[in-house]
């Protein structure tokens, strides 16, 4: 019998979701050459790793396009400086499980790659690939990227969310989640229309609108309910995160009726940071994909 490329808890989900069936050929286990080519001409990627207590961690990393290269189909090396106060980058080490997301926003484009550290210098990482599969341009905003030369802060443990971190949720578009589970790591991408996720307390809710039906994230959720949630700031260059568990609610007969969403799941928060102007780019107004434009917002939903 083949065994599946999925793992246990992603089949679980699959299930759950009532999908019969999931094609897995769109994952490889390296890179096609297309693939590669994507990768060298991005001006940023998107990392996750695990923190010596088992926590999803996620930062990002920037450089002028080709800071990112792979000498074979198998690995992928990056080339950026590293700052030591980001708990995500100071926990990277030779052996653990590294996942990369790259996005082109000027396309609305992604790939993912996901393996393990095998190679680490002072600016220099490698991973060896494991799995690669692109993804689709659903939820995805479209923007121009501009480079901006700043300043960035030292990090801030937020031991509550402050009055900016809570007006960055409520406008945000866009975000990215890091999960694990089974010996490897993943972080993907999320989209929608501002007000697309809802803070209560200390609780977030998000939508799950149709997507690949590999439900790689929502799997590792079943199997490890820790995650963690990476959110930009286009405009000053803010990075937040956060770290929590999570909850999936696969049936939403006794949530708001939200256009698009076929399930919900929340972040219950324990810890956030955020690092001030860590960008070094910013970017021009969104322009919303149609997938977007069909997806409600929370202050929607509950007028229904």
């Amino acid at each position: 019998m083949t065994q599946s490329v999925f793992h246990v808890d992603e089949q679980r989900a699959q299930w759950l979701a009532g999908f019969d069936s999931v094609s897995s050929s769109g994952i490889r286990s390296a890179l096609p050459q297309q693939h590669r080519d994507f990768f060298a001409g991005l001006p940023m990627l998107f990392i996750a790793t695990l923190d010596p207590q088992g926590w999803p961690v996620a930062s990002v990393l920037s450089g002028t396009p080709g800071f990112i290269s792979s000498y074979d189909p198998r690995h992928l090396r990056i080339n950026a400086p590293r700052r030591a106060d980001c708990p995500a980058l100071a926990t990277l080490a030779v052996g653990k499980p590294l996942a990369a997301l790259g996005l082109d926003f000027s396309n609305r484009r992604r790939n993912r790659a996901n393996g393990h550290l095998t190679r680490m210098d002072k600016n220099r990482l490698e991973i060896e690939i494991e799995q690669s599969f692109g993804n689709c341009p659903q939820y995805i905003q479209q923007r121009q990227l501009i480079p901006l030369s700043r300043q960035p802060a030292a990090i801030d443990h937020l031991p509550a969310l402050d009055n900016a971190a809570t007006t960055m949720l409520q406008c945000a578009d866009t975000f990215f989640v890091a999960t694990h589970a089974h010996g490897g790591a993943d972080i993907s991408h999320r989209g929608g229309n501002p007000g697309f996720i809802k803070r209560q307390g200390d609780t977030l809710w998000i939508p799950d609108f149709r997507g690949n039906r590999y439900m790689n994230t929502l799997g590792n959720m079943l199997a490890e309910p820790r995650g963690a949630l990476l959110f930009l700031d286009f405009n000053n260059g803010d990075v937040l995160h956060l770290q929590g568990r999570t909850e999936i609610r696969w049936q939403k007969e006794n949530l708001p009726n939200f256009d698009g969403a076929e399930r919900f799941w929340c972040l219950h928060i324990e810890r956030a940071w955020r690092f001030a102007a860590w960008l070094p780019w910013r970017a021009n107004a969104a322009e919303f994909s149609p997938a977007t434009c069909a997806t409600g917002t929370w202050d929607t939903a509950n007028q229904q």
